[in-house]
């Protein structure tokens, strides 16, 4: 237990990537990500990726490493990265992760569950069927079939309803009956790192960061993978707005307008996540060597 997991956690927008990069230069640490759209390749500018300058100064794991078709969930994401941090810790006594994904965070820190795999044709109906009908429709689908889950579960999030319905329809069973929620030890200590700063200047940084993205060919990017919008990668923010432009149903700025909207809601589900973990200890993102205070002292401490 003498290698150190450092995780930096909080919301889009919120400064993570910076100050990850800070982190794992001042521990000469490698970077593995825990965003869930930053593994895919071709659609950096919308997942908000390092940008060349940030990549070449920190070595980076899991960033555009995927192709988008690939179906890469919270399980396979904790066989690989688990394997890759192996490695790394041949290496360096210390590997930063840095994402807003709490589920992959959970799956890195603590494992997931043990699910069954479910049928390749129920999973592409249900994927049909929540592009016709929409993700709202589909949770109340969720509602007869597992009431319990229903109550938790992020119900915006189309990929959590669709996981929770296509377990409950191929097994006959709850989903939540299935989740066990027990931890699993990992072989390094873990300290968690939480960016926090004021509600209204983290909305106005997200709608800032949407307005750089917009300048940056956001839509662009949109309009290069809207042939492949199906896909479960894409249903994220930033993409099904601009789809729903392309095929005519709300105006451009519309468009945007949504992106930024559902950006900030997105902010608020994710901190609402991570202050149910008790481990994270938050701090401004900018308070770079109080931060590395607080992980001296835990490193001393977990010895």
């Amino acid at each position: 237990m003498s290698k150190t997991l450092i995780v930096i956690a909080g919301a889009t927008g919120s400064g993570k990537t910076d100050l990850s990069i800070n982190i794992a230069l001042h521990y000469h640490a490698p970077i593995i990500s825990t965003d869930s759209r930053q593994f895919y390749r071709g659609i950096p500018i919308g997942t908000a990726q390092p940008d060349t300058e940030q990549l070449q100064a920190v070595e980076h794991h899991f960033i555009a490493s995927h192709d988008l078709t690939q179906d890469f969930n919270c399980g396979a994401y904790e066989q690989e990265a688990l394997q890759r941090i192996e490695e790394l810790f041949q290496k360096h006594d210390f590997v930063v992760a840095v994402g807003g994904s709490g589920l992959y965070i959970k799956a890195l820190c603590e494992g997931m569950d043990d699910l069954p795999e479910v049928d390749a044709a129920l999973r592409e109906q249900l994927m049909n069927d929540m592009k016709q009908h929409g993700v709202d429709a589909m949770a109340e689908r969720l509602r007869s079939l597992d009431p319990a889950y229903y109550e938790v579960v992020d119900r915006k999030n189309p990929a959590r309803v669709l996981r929770a319905l296509e377990v409950c329809i191929g097994t006959g069973m709850p989903y939540s009956s299935l989740r066990t929620g027990e931890k699993r030890t990992r072989p390094f200590n873990i300290i968690k790192i939480a960016t926090d700063m004021d509600r209204a200047l983290l909305y106005e940084r997200i709608d800032r960061r949407v307005d750089i993205m917009i300048e940056q060919g956001l839509e662009q990017e949109a309009r290069s993978v809207y042939h492949l919008r199906k896909l479960n990668s894409l249903q994220t923010v930033g993409y099904r707005e601009f789809f729903d432009y392309f095929d005519g149903t709300i105006s451009r700025e519309e468009a945007i307008e949504l992106i930024k909207r559902n950006s900030r809601r997105y902010a608020k589900r994710q901190l609402t996540w991570f202050r149910r973990d008790t481990e994270f200890e938050w701090f401004n993102p900018s308070e770079k060597e109080k931060i590395i205070e607080y992980i001296d002292a835990k490193v001393c401490e977990l010895k």
